[in-house]
């Protein structure tokens, strides 16, 4: 047997993907910049936080953390299988919708397999299909939506999986009821189509789809939701996924067996009884829009009407130089140029005084940029 120090070469399929890289914490920030006010607008969290019903939820639930916690989710499943009127067969839940989307992956593809991608889209969609050694097809956007049209085109007998954003992240457009059941009227019943609905909770616009409904007719669809968005609920980690009991069957031998923690489990399950909270949490989000559409309107920018708790607009100028000057002032924001957008900027509706903040602030930058 060889002693040479020879390294340990990980798979071939690792050689493509460049480590995550994670954002500034507001903690990081406030050293840096030697502040203690710092409004994070970057990732598209809850600034209005979450309902009081989960803190008191999981006060009460203290006590029984020496314990695994419930492997199935049992109250959660409960609750969720009555709203949506699915069957509890039908729930898989996850470290939030990054897991899941492994998962599917790791269920699905196989090396030479293909993923189609819309993009600019939720890019962890990428990292998950070269992970398994399968092929991405990167097909773009119309007017700032996922194409399904050139989706048709591009299907092949190696794809397997179709992500769809919708409401697509970053652009805040969706695709209606109509334009998916035809799509999937014509898709081969072998291509899963994931739809990952994140933001569903904050959609306006009319014609969006009953997308549980289709589970009914379509065994090859998978729905992702969160807890992270519009129930505030990002730091515990938690979402889950709505499919036939087929496929939710395969995930789940996929699944690691104890994937969501007990507090996790408590604080979805406490948010979904607040419904007075939930609608404050949406109308503070429809009113932050409507202010950023007649700022922008007045001051001459293009922007995408957005159906989630962000917007994205052209501001005629760097993306980059823009989030540093926002950066400066302890205001984080998302660059366009990360997108193919490079004079864009992505901005997560806030509270009113933070969303007037960012206005002023952008007309501040705009007059010393004239």
């Amino acid at each position: 047997m060889s002693t040479g120090q020879k390294e340990a070469a990980p798979r071939k399929a690792l050689e493509q993907i460049n480590n995550y890289i994670t954002a500034k914490t507001i903690e990081s920030v406030k050293r840096e910049l030697g502040i203690d006010r710092i409004i994070k607008l970057a990732g598209n969290e809850n600034t209005n936080g979450y309902s009081p019903k989960v803190k008191e939820a999981i006060r009460l639930s203290l006590e029984g953390l020496s314990y695994y916690p419930d492997m199935n989710c049992t109250i959660l499943r409960e609750k969720l299988s009555k709203l949506h009127g699915v069957e509890e067969e039908q729930l898989i839940f996850g470290n939030g919708s990054f897991e899941l989307i492994s998962i599917i992956a790791q269920t699905y593809l196989e090396e030479g397999d293909e993923s189609i991608i819309a993009e600019p889209s939720f890019g962890w969609y990428k990292n998950v299909t070269w992970q398994m050694g399968a092929k991405v097809v990167s097909l773009p956007l119309k007017n700032h939506k996922v194409d399904l049209e050139i989706i048709r085109e591009n299907i092949t007998d190696r794809t397997k999986i179709i992500w769809i954003c919708n409401p697509n992240n970053p652009t805040g457009t969706i695709l209606t009821e109509k334009e998916l059941r035809e799509f999937l009227q014509e898709l081969p019943s072998g291509i899963i189509l994931v739809l990952d609905e994140a933001y569903v909770d904050y959609v306006m616009e009319e014609g969006y789809p009953d997308s549980v409904s289709l589970l009914k007719s379509y065994q090859n669809v998978i729905l992702l939701r969160t807890f992270s968005k519009a129930y505030g609920l990002a730091s515990f980690r938690i979402g889950y996924g709505i499919a036939s009991k087929q496929v939710v069957l395969q995930l789940n031998k996929v699944r690691l067996p104890i994937n969501t923690n007990a507090l996790a489990q408590t604080a979805a399950a406490a948010s979904l009884e607040d419904r007075e909270f939930y609608r404050y949490v949406l109308q503070s989000n429809k009113e932050g829009l409507k202010l950023y559409y007649k700022t922008l309107t007045e001051l001459g920018l293009e922007f995408v009407p957005s159906n989630c708790n962000f917007i994205l607009f052209n501001t005629g100028l760097d993306g980059d130089t823009v989030t540093g000057e926002y950066y400066k002032k302890g205001i984080l924001i998302r660059s366009g140029k990360e997108f193919g957008l490079p004079t864009w900027v992505r901005i997560s509706i806030g509270t009113r005084e933070e969303n007037e903040l960012v206005l002023e602030t952008l007309k501040e930058i705009l007059r010393r940029q004239a």
